[in-house]
């Protein structure tokens, strides 16, 4: 009767011990937050009002799943959009003011183009940051400061 138990205790650490790893082993991977760098700016005309548009790209774009990005038609419409993604992007100057936001960009490698704007007139922020706003599991990801110009 005691091997049989001591049999029986040792088949359940084992059956443990394999349930852990096999848990272990498709944990998701982990989601860094963006590291954003600033690429340029551009004069452009919208309507009759003179505008800078200050671009940026998300560094590590790349380790970003493209799920992320994905049409989310489940998730609330965005405006009268209602193919909106899975994550939005929000862009805001270091006082937390929102300067401008995507809520339909369609993989991962468009982070690499956005971009607020601002009067020509106007002085930009010295510094900005991104929030990425991942709607189906309620996790949000904000980056660096970044500079405004080059």
């Amino acid at each position: 009767m005691k091997i049989f138990t001591s049999r029986t205790v040792l088949l359940t650490i084992l059956a443990c011990l394999v349930t852990i790893a096999t848990q272990t082993a498709v944990a998701a991977p982990v989601i860094p937050n963006p590291v954003l760098t600033f690429t340029g700016n551009e004069y452009v005309k919208i309507g009759d009002k003179k505008m800078v548009r200050y671009y940026f790209d998300v560094y590590n774009k790349d380790e970003y799943p493209a799920e992320m990005f994905a049409a989310a038609p489940t998730l609330p419409a965005c405006g009268t959009n209602t193919k909106a993604s899975r994550t939005w992007v929000d862009i805001y100057d270091q006082s937390g003011k929102r300067l401008n936001g995507f809520c339909a960009l369609g993989k991962p490698a468009d982070l690499g183009n956005i971009w607020f704007a601002l009067g020509e007139d106007e002085v930009p922020p010295s510094w900005i940051y991104v929030e990425f706003n991942d709607r189906k599991t309620n996790t949000k990801y904000k980056s660096n400061l970044a500079e405004t110009t080059l």
